[in-house]
């Protein structure tokens, strides 16, 4: 298939408008927060005291005469996914972004940030079905192929079903992975899924949220379609009532969000369409450097 010259030329500049937010992450953030798979066989060198025992090679020893130990180093590669939500709801925006355009940023840091610091990165693209899985990969092809996904992608589906893309996550990865779900969670009953990814992975919340999702503006009667599911309603937005009660809705919604996180212990961060993303993004970084 033959990608469009605007969506390239739109890759591109994802690129630039992320390359700084990435030397930041990888100076002293992303390289510091995720760590490898675990130990790996590095060398043998001779005993000195204070060494632990354990990590005497005996055989090593009885041949040479004297004690040596084994050496580990971290292993750091790592495995990233981006679990992205394409349903109806990201194609709203108040402002100069859709939800959906600044998922796909998000996701763009993320990707650029693990290709530097040479880790594999892979994609999901969910609805209320999986639309699209590319396993993770090494290198920067896999990264522009990640970013044209995230642009130029159509889903068939409208409708939001979180579970099912976790659930499929959990049945194809394999190893150990670094599981970013990137979503505005307008859904429900989601969280056991999410408990039974954390059991082997480390699972990472990002939520997107447009303020006028809950601080309704009053701009009379208007015409309301969901996203979604296509349906219409005719509401009065100059009627303080309504306002207060989308007000309270979402609200609830972002609690409920919090605490089905909460019990599944996994951490989040929250955004708006606009161009402070990274903002958000920077002190969830800090935010899980100071807990460590």
């Amino acid at each position: 298939m033959t990608v469009p010259a605007e969506i390239l030329k739109k890759v591109k500049r994802i690129e630039i408008d992320t390359r700084k937010m990435v030397n930041n992450i990888f100076s002293g953030e992303y390289h510091t927060h995720f760590k490898g798979q675990g130990m790996t066989f590095a060398d043998f060198r001779e005993y000195v005291a204070g060494d632990d025992v354990r990590s005497i090679s005996w055989t090593l020893t009885a041949r040479a005469g004297k004690p040596y130990i084994k050496t580990f180093e971290e292993e750091r590669e790592l495995t990233m996914m981006l679990a992205v939500d394409v349903s109806g709801s990201q194609d709203f925006g108040s402002k100069n972004y859709f939800k959906g355009e600044t998922l796909a940023y998000v996701a763009a840091t993320l990707a650029f940030s693990a290709v530097k610091n040479n880790d594999q990165v892979g994609l999901l693209l969910f609805s209320n079905d999986v639309e699209l899985y590319i396993p993770p990969k090494k290198g920067r092809a896999q990264v522009y192929r990640i970013i044209r996904e995230l642009l130029y992608f159509k889903p068939k589906n409208n409708s939001t079903n979180i579970s099912m893309g976790l659930d499929y996550l959990r049945g194809v990865l394999k190893k150990r992975a670094t599981i970013f779900v990137l979503s505005d969670f307008q859904d429900k009953n989601y969280d056991s899924s999410l408990k039974m990814l954390e059991r082997k992975h480390e699972v990472i919340a990002g939520l997107v949220q447009d303020e006028a999702e809950f601080l309704f503006p009053d701009v009379g009667m208007i015409e309301l379609q969901d996203s979604e599911t296509g349906e219409t309603v005719l509401v009065d937005t100059s009627n303080p009532v309504f306002r207060e009660e989308m007000k309270t809705r979402f609200k609830g919604d972002f609690e409920k969000f919090q605490k089905n996180l909460s019990k599944s212990g996994i951490r989040s961060f929250s955004f708006v369409p606009d161009d402070n993303y990274h903002k958000a993004l920077m002190a969830f970084f800090k935010r899980k450097k100071a807990k460590k």
